[in-house]
């Protein structure tokens, strides 16, 4: 059975990555004990303007490790045109 912390890790994870424009659909997310995992690929979503898309994800990262549910952020990321 899942942790309820580990679920509410995730839908805040999902939460603060769709509101800063990055797609997450090519990509796995998952909540282990609080660690955050993002693998597979991660772009922008149409519309959004973000000129590094690898300085954002770090930044993303540094927000989602302040929460409460989340200790720590795995990126294991690739990135279109890098």
């Amino acid at each position: 059975m899942a942790d309820e912390r580990d679920v509410r890790g995730l839908r805040i994870s999902r939460t603060e990555l769709s509101k800063r424009g990055i797609d997450t659909t090519r990509c796995d997310l998952r909540v282990l004990h609080g660690v955050l995992y993002i693998k597979g690929m991660v772009s922008v979503t149409k519309g959004a303007v973000i000129p590094d898309i690898r300085l954002e994800m770090e930044h993303i990262a540094r927000v989602l490790r302040q929460k409460q549910e989340i200790r720590d952020v795995v990126l294991d990321c690739q990135y279109p045109g890098i």
